[in-house]
C-alpha cells in the first residue's frame, strides 16, 4: 500500500468527523450516522495512523492523529475507569437500585424465568422500562400484569405510569408530575429519616422504526422522533433543575457518547459510569460480538453519593443489560428555592 490511499482514507475520515461535529444534534437526519458504534471514532483513525506510520505518510499520520484526538469524546471510552478508586464502604441507609429496559415486558420470553430473574436481582428499588408490548407498527399496547407483579413483590410499593414501573421497598413520599412525558418521577423516603431521594425512571424514544430505508415513512419517522427526543430532553432538564431533592436519574436514554444528545445528558448530573471499571462500557445488545453501544445511563445530582455501579447480564431476557447501582445521601442539600412546590399525582399507585 502506498501513501496515496492512506492519505485519502485520512481525508475521508476527517471530512466525516468534521460533518459529524458540525451536524450532530443539530440536524435531525444526522441521527442516522450518529448510530455508528462509538468505538469506531477511535478505531478508524487509530488504524489509519498505524498505516500512515507504516508507509511513512506524514500528512496522513498528522491528519489521522488529529482526528483521533478531536473525536476522542465521541468514542464512548472512559479512561477514568482505569484509575483504581477506593470503594466507598456500604453504610447504613445505602439503597440498592436496579434500572432495566425489559424489552417489552417478556413479550417474547417465558414470564416464569423473567419474574424469577427480577426477584433474584433483590433490589430495594426497581426502575423498569417498556411495561408494554410492541405492535411492530411504531406503536405499543399497554398491558396489565399488576396482579402478578404485586404477588411477586409483596414487600414493594408499586407505581405504574407511561409504560414505566417503579418498585420500592422504601416508602413512597410522592409521585411528581413531569414535563418529560416518558419519565416517571417517584420520591422515596430513605431509612432512618436520612432524607428524600427523587428517582427519575427515564425512557427516551428510539431514533427510528425498523422498516426499509427506501420508504419515505422511514425518514418521516426519524424526523418526528428527533423532535420527540428534543422535547423529552428539554422536559427532563426542567424536571431535574426544579427538583429540590438529591436525585437519581436512570434508564434507557437511547443515546450513546456519539449522539449529540449526550451533551444534554452531561448537563443533567454526574455520570456514574467510571465506577464500572470498564474502559469501554456497553449496555445494549449483550450478545457476544454485538456489544458496541451504551444506551443506558445512571446520573446523580448533588447530595446523592454512588457507592458502586455495574452492568449485569440479562440472561437473554432483554437486549439491554441490567444497571445495578448502590446510592446514599450525603446530607441535606438545597438545590432550589424553598418555595418550590412540586405537583403530586396519584396515577398508577
Amino acid at each position: 500500500m502506498t501513501g496515496g490511499p492512506v492519505l485519502w482514507a485520512a481525508v475521508a475520515w476527517a471530512a466525516f468527523l468534521a460533518a459529524h461535529l458540525a451536524l450532530n444534534g443539530r440536524w435531525w437526519l444526522w441521527l442516522l450516522p450518529s448510530l455508528l458504534p462509538p468505538p469506531l471514532f477511535a478505531v478508524v483513525p487509530a488504524a489509519v495512523l498505524v498505516l500512515a506510520c507504516a508507509v511513512g505518510d506524514v500528512a496522513a499520520g498528522a491528519m489521522a492523529g488529529t482526528a483521533l484526538l478531536i473525536g476522542a469524546r465521541q468514542c464512548g471510552l472512559v479512561p477514568g475507569a482505569l484509575v483504581r478508586r477506593p470503594a466507598l464502604p456500604p453504610e447504613e441507609g445505602t439503597v440498592r437500585v436496579v434500572a432495566w429496559n425489559t424489552q417489552h415486558w417478556c413479550q417474547s420470553t417465558d414470564p416464569d424465568p423473567f419474574y424469577a430473574f427480577l426477584r433474584e436481582l433483590d433490589a430495594d428499588v426497581y426502575l423498569l422500562q417498556e411495561y408494554h408490548h410492541d405492535e411492530f407498527d411504531g406503536t405499543y399496547r399497554l398491558i396489565d400484569d399488576e396482579r402478578r407483579l404485586r404477588a411477586t413483590f409483596p414487600g414493594h410499593r408499586v407505581v405504574i405510569a407511561r409504560g414505566l414501573i417503579t418498585l420500592s421497598r422504601l416508602p413512597v413520599a410522592a409521585v411528581v408530575e413531569t414535563a418529560a412525558r416518558r419519565t416517571l418521577r417517584v420520591d422515596l423516603e430513605l431509612p432512618g429519616g436520612r432524607g428524600r431521594l427523587a428517582t427519575f425512571n427515564v425512557h427516551i424514544p428510539v431514533q427510528l422504526r425498523l422498516i426499509s430505508p427506501l420508504r419515505a415513512d422511514f425518514y418521516r419517522a426519524v424526523r418526528t422522533r428527533a423532535g420527540d427526543r428534543a422535547r423529552e430532553y428539554a422536559g427532563l432538564a426542567r424536571d431535574v433543575a426544579g427538583c429540590p431533592h438529591p436525585a437519581l436519574i436512570a434508564g434507557d436514554f437511547n443515546t450513546t457518547a456519539a449522539i449529540g444528545d449526550a451533551r444534554r445528558i452531561a448537563r443533567l448530573g454526574a455520570d456514574a459510569v467510571p465506577l464500572t471499571g470498564r474502559l469501554c462500557p456497553t449496555s445494549w445488545q449483550p450478545r457476544p460480538g454485538m456489544r458496541w453501544w451504551r444506551l443506558d445511563w445512571v446520573l446523580t445530582t448533588p447530595g446523592a453519593r454512588v457507592h458502586s455501579y455495574r452492568f449485569r447480564d440479562p440472561r437473554g431476557l432483554s437486549d439491554h443489560s441490567v444497571q445495578e447501582v448502590t446510592v446514599s445521601l450525603t446530607g441535606p442539600v438545597s438545590r432550589t428555592s424553598a418555595d418550590i412546590r412540586p405537583r403530586h399525582r396519584s396515577e398508577g399507585i
